[in-house]
């Protein structure tokens, strides 16, 4: 089990340090896996609204067009038919879900191994808090999340509760702002680096430990 330091706002040590549960920080990553679960998660989100009219959606062309016989050409009744133009869609997109059923097992351990990737370079940080005082103040956090990382895009893993980081980092574009109980795997692999708030690191460790246990 390694362990990293506790940086504060300014990005110093500030004395404390936390464990990386090898169970967490420390599995093997399997890639099939992970490009599973990340892939269920993006099909999860699609609304699956998009619609194409058949002939039978399609208004007018009651009227048969010509006679059936006599004409030479191919006997048709109705100019919405799919090869007219104006006519029906055929086998276009229809309203669906795209959801993939995906185990609670399998989208703790991807979880745990994207972690993994980010600990294994040196990507993962803890935080005493990134803006000191009452007052949110946007500039003063990314200054604080510059000293701590020299990452382009970084995820940010806070407490619901944590309202002093949400309202000064919400607006950042390059921050994507997560609480804790909402970390995926996705959004682990989208992100740079990883930065947790020290109370928001015990929530998710204490998570992913407690579904280890049952895991086992």
């Amino acid at each position: 089990m390694s362990t990293i330091d506790v940086l504060d706002a300014s990005g110093a040590k500030t004395g404390d340090t936390v464990d990386l549960p090898e169970s967490i920080f420390g599995a093997k990553v399997n890639v099939p896996l992970i490009h599973q679960v990340v892939v269920a998660q993006l099909a999860a989100r699609r609304q699956g609204t998009h619609a194409t009219k058949t002939r039978g959606d399609v208004s007018g062309g009651g009227k048969k067009p010509y006679r059936q016989k006599g004409t030479g050409r191919a006997r048709q009744g109705s100019t919405r038919a799919p090869q007219f133009t104006g006519g029906g869609t055929v086998h276009g997109p229809q309203p669906r879900s795209y959801v993939q059923r995906t185990p609670k097992k399998m989208k703790a351990a991807a979880l745990r191994q994207a972690l993994s990737d980010r600990a294994g370079g040196n990507l993962v940080h803890v935080v005493s808090s990134l803006v000191t005082g009452d007052t949110p103040k946007t500039k003063t956090a990314l200054e604080a999340l510059r000293k701590i990382t020299g990452s382009r895009s970084v995820l940010v893993v806070v407490t619901e509760h944590d309202e002093l980081t949400w309202l000064s980092l919400r607006n950042a574009p390059e921050v994507h702002l997560l609480d804790a109980g909402q970390l995926n795997t996705y959004d682990v692999l989208c992100s740079d680096a990883v930065v947790f708030t020290k109370e928001a690191y015990d929530d998710v460790v204490a998570r992913l430990e407690k579904s280890g246990k049952e895991d086992a």
